[in-house]
C-alpha cells in the first residue's frame, strides 16, 4: 500500500494564473508559502517553503474568481513531479501539488478577532474538484 497525500495551510504568493484549453477546460497555477518559526541560539528564525499549486476545471474557476495574493488557503492534493528539456537541452524538474480540495481561510494580516475569524471560516465556501465540476453546484455562491 502507498499513500500520496499533501495537506497545506499557507498564503498565496501571487494572483493565480489561469489558462483555458479546448472544450473550456481550465488550469490554474500559483505559489503557496508555508512558514515555520523556531528558536535557534536564542533567536527566532522563520523558514518559508514555497509550493507550486495546480488546480483544474471547477477549482481553477473558483481560484480565478476569488483567490488573491496574500489570501490564506487550506489545500489538499497529491504530489506530482514532471520533467522537460529546456531550449538548451538541459533536463528541468518541477514538483507540484495537484489540488483536489481547497478552502479559503482568510487573508494574511487581517485584523479580525478570533471569534470573528472562526465565524468567517465557518461560512467560507469549501470547494472540491467533485463539487466544483458537478452540474448540481452551478448555483453555489462561489
Amino acid at each position: 500500500m502507498s499513500v500520496n497525500k499533501v495537506i497545506l495551510v499557507g498564503n498565496v504568493g501571487k494572483d493565480p494564473e489561469v489558462k483555458y484549453f479546448d472544450d473550456n477546460v481550465s488550469v490554474c497555477n500559483f505559489p503557496l508559502a508555508t512558514s515555520e518559526t523556531y528558536t535557534k541560539n536564542n533567536e527566532k528564525v522563520t523558514q518559508t517553503e514555497w509550493h507550486n499549486i495546480v488546480l483544474w476545471r471547477g477549482l481553477a474557476k473558483v481560484a480565478e474568481d476569488y483567490v488573491k495574493k496574500g489570501m490564506q488557503l487550506y489545500i489538499e492534493g497529491t504530489l506530482r513531479t514532471r520533467s522537460w528539456d529546456d531550449k538548451d537541452g538541459n533536463k528541468k524538474y518541477i514538483t507540484e501539488i495537484m489540488a483536489t480540495n481547497m478552502q479559503m481561510l482568510g487573508r494574511k494580516g487581517d485584523n479580525e478577532g478570533a471569534s470573528q475569524k472562526a465565524s468567517t471560516e465557518a461560512t467560507q465556501p469549501k470547494a472540491t474538484e467533485e463539487a466544483a465540476t458537478s452540474e448540481e453546484t452551478d448555483d453555489l455562491p462561489f
